[in-house]
């Protein structure tokens, strides 16, 4: 079971480099299952219906979320008939949509989680605790678990990997959008990174116009954060392979697209 995800994808940028890349990585490889984190695909914050299409169209299984769920209104509309989209499943329980979906895959199912983290973010339920619960559930059905902890903190997302390591498959960190270096298989068998990265402008700061960041910086006064249109693109995430009847991890390899670091196959 292989299993392809691509990091927190930002703006039409980003969703350029979905439709150009995606299909080239699905023939590179060969993922039973491939995943994309959404939360900022409209324009740096939300997601619509048609982005949504768009993604599965193009060849995605699940579409996860994370901190911007509910930035665009339009999700109120579909969200409860889109079947593969995944929000913070730690949200409180009176929010629409739903925090784990099962994929079929010929004879093997596949559980998708989202959880949010607390540090330095919005208040949530705890991860945690619904972790186990989720991850409980999932158990009755399938070995196979993919964990998307939607997160600020290093430190909370490696306890996240460490706390579940060997009861999932993967543990793979999303928001910060940089992608980090540490990926591994936990000894447990779990397969780890603490974030994937992001998909979108390379020439920005997170996803957004440097200059407005700068600014931000320098004299501390609100500015207005916007996803550059046009400058060079990147494509963030990882491919992990899997042992489909123990669920556990064989490898995680981290996916980084750019002008500097083109795709080779």
């Amino acid at each position: 079971m292989n299993i392809l995800f691509i990091g927190d994808v930002v703006g039409s940028p980003g969703r350029d480099m979905v439709r150009e890349y995606v299909p080239k990585l699905k023939e590179k490889y060969r993922p039973q299952v491939t995943i994309i984190n959404g939360e900022n695909a409209a324009g740096g914050k939300g997601i619509t219906s048609e982005i949504y299409r768009g993604f599965l169209e193009v060849g995605a299984q699940a579409v996860t979320l994370g901190n911007h769920t509910w930035d665009n209104r339009e999700i109120f509309e579909f969200i409860d008939d889109a079947k593969y989209m995944v929000r913070p499943a730690n949200f409180p329980e009176e929010n629409p949509g739903k925090g784990i979906v099962y994929l079929k895959m010929n004879e093997d199912e596949v559980a998708v989680i989202s959880l949010q983290g607390r540090t330095f973010m919005q208040p949530s339920d705890c991860p945690f605790k619904k972790a186990d619960e989720l991850i409980a559930e999932a158990r009755k059905r399938t070995p196979i678990i993919f964990v998307d902890f939607h997160g600020e903190a290093t430190s909370e997302k490696q306890a996240m990997g460490w706390y579940l390591d060997g009861r999932v498959s993967a543990v793979v960190g999303t928001h910060t959008h940089v992608q980090t270096a540490d990926n591994r298989i936990l000894p447990g068998g779990t397969a780890y990174i603490s974030d994937a990265g992001m998909t979108g402008p390379y020439d920005g700061i997170l996803g957004v116009e440097k200059e407005a960041v700068i600014k931000r910086f320098i004299n501390n006064l609100p500015v207005r954060f916007e996803v550059p249109k046009t400058g060079r693109n990147q494509l963030n995430g990882v491919y992990i392979e899997l042992n489909k009847k123990t669920g556990l991890a064989k490898k995680i390899e981290r996916i980084l697209i750019n002008d500097d670091q083109p795709l080779t196959f």
